[in-house]
């Protein structure tokens, strides 16, 4: 994932290597340093004073927060791939993409999945050796459970040093003071606390002949896809919040839940919004939707997919295809290949 606009040549082509290649990792990051620190981070679209301060003093993790950010993105438009809105507007050449200006269930996702993917990022990048000042958890290096019989060992992945980090720069761009700064970093405390809560342990007995006689044990990270699973459950279950000022001051200082009682605040992973979402239907930039029209739909289908849902009652239309192909060929002695043709028929929808 590259964030750079067109710049010098060579910068092109070292964002070229890491593209292509992974394993020149250690050779790009070089490239950086020499190129420049302020060169790289004053070239970066959309980031806020702090983070290119961050990027100006750890450069070699700009590029893991960008592959973080981008496995946000990617997550995001897997979740909702057959939805009427499927982040495709999310997809611009900056480190977080397009920011979707209204304060909706969707912009809450947004922010929950790329700051847990940049935190899962930085903590998998430690745990390989591809960062500095950071490694594997050593805190837990040591430590015996008596009463379980195993003792910590291996690598454990640092989800602790990955979440203050993401916590550092993602939450570095809420610069405004109002209700969606609140609301950004909610959300984005959110998706970073479903990550830490996943975090699972496993161990390898070691002994003669297959025995336990003594199990070691590690943290490690769960797989992205649980965490978009998770987030998207917290998307369905998103609650309406509303921002309250102090008396003497006039910023919000806080969010509550929007119709409730007295000052009831959200729980920590609780998605929250601030504005109901709109149908999605249309081109609209300010919402970041790409609308439907010319999307596949689903002619069978009552789900979101649908075509009646899709389409958003415009209608849709149907393509016919038939595919044909070599089938169910035989070999004859002496010497040739006998063939059935088959075809196949098929329809897809699309919208008007």
């Amino acid at each position: 994932f590259c964030f750079w606009e067109p710049m010098e040549i060579l910068a092109l082509f070292l964002c070229a290597e890491i593209t292509i290649n992974n394993q020149i990792r250690v050779r790009a990051l070089s490239s950086v340093v020499a190129l420049g620190a302020n060169i790289i981070c004053n070239k970066i679209p959309g980031l806020a004073p702090r983070q290119r301060a961050l990027c100006q003093t750890r450069p070699d993790a700009i590029i893991v927060i960008g592959e973080g950010a981008q496995l946000g993105i990617n997550e995001c438009q897997y979740q909702f791939r057959y939805g009427r809105w499927n982040c495709s507007a999310l997809g611009e050449r900056t480190v977080f993409g397009q920011e979707l200006r209204v304060g909706s269930r969707e912009a809450a996702f947004t922010y929950a999945i790329t700051a847990a993917g940049v935190a899962h990022a930085v903590t998998a990048a430690c745990s390989q050796g591809n960062l500095s000042q950071c490694g594997c958890d050593r805190e837990k290096q040591g430590y015996h459970d008596q009463e379980e019989g195993w003792k910590w060992g291996g690598c454990s992945a640092d989800v602790k040093y990955g979440v203050e980090f993401s916590r550092r720069f993602v939450d570095a761009r809420e610069i405004k003071k109002n209700a969606r700064r609140l609301m950004n970093l909610h959300n984005n405390e959110a998706g970073r606390k479903i990550l830490e809560e996943r975090v699972k342990l496993e161990c390898k007995c070691h002994g003669v002949s297959g025995s336990c006689t003594t199990k070691t044990c590690w943290i490690t990270l769960p797989k992205f896809r649980e965490i978009g699973y998770l987030l998207k459950e917290r998307y369905s279950e998103a609650v309406q919040v509303e921002p309250v000022r102090a008396s003497r001051l006039r910023q919000p200082s806080f969010l509550r839940l929007k119709e409730a009682r007295g000052y009831q605040k959200p729980t920590d992973t609780d998605l929250v919004y601030l504005e109901r979402s709109p149908n999605y239907c249309e081109e609209d930039t300010a919402t970041g939707s790409t609308g439907t029209r010319g999307r596949l739909c689903n002619g069978t289908s009552t789900q979101a997919d649908s075509c009646n849902v899709m389409c958003c009652g415009r209608g849709y239309n149907t393509h016919h295809y038939t595919r044909v192909w070599q089938c169910n060929c035989k070999f004859h002695w002496c010497c040739f290949v006998k063939c059935n043709t088959c075809s196949e028929k098929s329809e897809v929808f699309t919208c008007k």
